[in-house]
């Protein structure tokens, strides 16, 4: 690739109306992906209906029967033993929670006192969280069955149409041979499957439909139960509470802005700071790094208390400006609203630069020498070749990069909570300070005010958010568009 090459690996100007329709493209061809999926199991389950022996409908009722028969004996009974282990977990556990999901519970926990033993005896109620959180696991669990159930179908017609073949059926250890070897990304697969559901998609579920309940303060179960509300919760956030609206979209513009500082400042100076040391005759080159790379090593955690402390009102720093003459008031760095937020900004910049300097210094080291040669000759000064040369190869390549430095300032909670705890506090804000990004406000509602249901809604929309503008960014980008011509 030349000098000229690289040159178009600039980002194309795509209004952001065309990378919404590639987004929405996208996501309706994976819908009908799924869709042709969800289409060949069920016409393989017609066929096996249709077109099957006595053996294979049988599998209809138990599970590994067609498999069984047929001399599959383990792969029958492990079937058999998964239906088996479903319907007792059903029977004995799951289905009273089920059946209680569309109300979330009815019956209160009570309290009588006992005049002879002089204690109260508490009679036992419904749970709402545990009725939550065990039906939404009944629910995978039945549609993890439902799946086992077609896949033992499909194995009992396969059997069928290889003994009408003529061919000798695979035995259980020829499976399990095929799993260390055909089947191996099948083995590999598995189990991080089964722990993203349990671990992942199971508590996003669960919070997600939290947001649509009134689980606050005031309904804690067992004593208080509570129960679905619909939209009622976002309609209050959005505008439907004068209060929260008002708030949410304050902190959600503060939250933005914020990303679009702590992203691009962090980027840009600390492509600034690796070009300066990696510029031709700068001497000590390792020094520098390593001087700049000392805020790394201190725990972030650490320098944020401790800048907290410096920069407050009775702060080392304001103490040394009013001893050095240079001011007569303190300045408010943490507890005006105006200021905490440029404070912020620069203690973030502190942090975050010298990360920025690292990953910008290693992608610098591989821009080849005879595309700056090659400028030099067409009479390109510095300036044209940043903006020609490094700027696009930059953007090309780490276009990922601050997609995902933006989503995590996005819910960058260490630097905000661990200066200014979101503060200063505002009456005009619901439960917030001028600082608060969502993220942090998401917080204080969950362990301060454990309105659990406000909390949730704040975490879904900013889901919705940075997953939206992730994609738009992405899709808008050369890196999604002009892959090809990189290599």
């Amino acid at each position: 690739m030349g000098y000229q090459d690289l040159t178009n690996l600039q980002p194309p100007r795509r209004r952001p109306a065309a990378a919404l329709r590639t987004v929405w493209r996208n996501a309706v061809n994976g819908v009908r992906a799924a869709m042709r999926w969800l289409g060949r199991q069920a016409a393989g389950v017609v066929r096996a209906a249709v077109k099957g022996d006595a053996r294979t409908r049988l599998t209809f009722l138990v599970m590994g029967a067609g498999s069984a028969l047929r001399g599959q004996w383990v792969r029958g009974l492990l079937y058999f033993a998964s239906q088996v282990g479903f319907h007792a977990y059903m029977w004995l556990f799951g289905w009273q929670y089920l059946k209680k999901l569309g109300t979330l519970g009815t019956v209160t926990q009570t309290q009588v006192f006992d005049e002879a033993q002089g204690i109260y005896i508490y009679t036992q109620g419904d749970n709402s969280m545990q009725i939550l959180l065990f039906g939404v696991l009944s629910v995978i669990l039945s549609l993890l069955i439902t799946a086992l159930y077609f896949h033992s179908l499909r194995a009992a017609w396969r059997a069928q149409r290889l003994t009408e073949a003529g061919k000798r059926l695979p035995t259980f250890r020829e499976d399990l041979r095929s799993l260390l070897d055909s089947r191996y990304h099948v083995t590999l697969l598995t189990p991080p499957v089964l722990l993203v559901l349990l671990f992942t998609l199971l508590p996003l579920i669960f919070m997600v439909l939290i947001a649509f309940t009134n689980f606050d303060k005031t309904h804690q179960p067992p004593g208080n139960l509570f129960t679905w509300v619909g939209f009622d919760n976002f309609a209050n956030i959005l505008g439907g509470n004068a209060q929260l609206g008002y708030t949410f979209l304050n902190l959600l513009l503060w939250t933005l802005i914020w990303a679009v500082f702590a992203t691009f400042t962090n980027y840009l100076f600390g492509m600034i700071l690796a070009l300066m040391i990696n510029k031709k005759g700068i001497r000590f080159k390792k020094l520098w790094r390593t001087v700049f790379i000392i805020t790394i090593a201190v725990p972030q955690f650490v320098s944020l208390m401790l800048m907290s402390q410096i920069l407050a009102d009775e702060g080392a720093l304001n103490v040394a400006l009013q001893e050095l003459g240079w001011i007569t008031e303190r300045i408010p760095f943490l507890t005006n609203g105006t200021w905490a937020k440029f404070t912020v900004i620069l203690v973030n910049m502190w942090v975050g630069i010298p990360y920025t300097m690292l990953i910008t210094s290693g992608i610098l080291m591989n821009i080849p020498a005879d595309m700056y040669e090659s400028a030099r000759i067409d009479g390109a000064g510095p300036v044209r070749m940043f903006f020609r040369i490094t700027l696009p190869y930059m953007l090309f390549v780490t276009t990922p990069y601050l997609i995902t430095q933006f989503v995590n300032n996005i819910n960058n909670f260490n630097v905000i909570y661990l200066l200014t705890r979101g503060g200063p506090l505002t009456l005009e804000y619901y439960k917030a300070g001028k600082t608060d990004l969502l993220v942090t406000w998401l917080y204080k509602q969950t362990v301060d005010e454990q309105n659990y249901n406000l909390a949730a809604v704040i975490g879904v929309i900013v889901f919705v958010i940075t997953a939206l503008a992730s994609l738009l960014v992405y899709n808008s980008s050369a890196s999604s568009k002009k892959e090809e011509e990189f290599q």
